[in-house]
């Protein structure tokens, strides 16, 4: 019998469910319970400018996301959500790995968390 992840209501097929902390999980929620995302994390910065300075490393997601910010001139998380068909979580990782690598940044605008160019 399949499963219900109590975080994000996805079904779980049977075997692949995880515990914590009380909760029945899928794999993701768990990984992501295990490894939440940092968007602030002044090693991951360190090793993405070492590692990289150059665009090719971007995927197609993170080049679209840059590309809605320089359009755009800033939008909320929701909105590039919306924009690039993905979920808040997935869009949130994108972020993340593009604050690391300095290519964006975040502004307090309306109550909001505005994501902008770093420039």
């Amino acid at each position: 019998m399949s499963k219900i992840c109590d975080q994000c209501g996805v079904t779980i097929a049977p075997g692949d469910e995880q515990q914590s902390n009380s909760q029945l999980l899928c794999e993701d929620c768990y990984m992501d319970t295990l490894s939440p995302t940092r968007i602030c994390d002044p090693w991951a910065v360190h090793h993405a400018k070492s590692c990289s300075e150059s665009e090719s490393t971007m995927t197609a997601t993170q080049k679209d996301l840059i590309k809605i910010l320089t359009e755009t001139g800033g939008v909320d998380i929701h909105q590039l959500a919306t924009r690039l068909k993905l979920t808040e979580k997935e869009t949130e990782r994108n972020l993340a790995t593009l604050r690391h690598m300095e290519k964006i940044k975040a502004r307090p605008e309306n109550g909001k968390k505005i994501f902008c160019l770093w420039s």
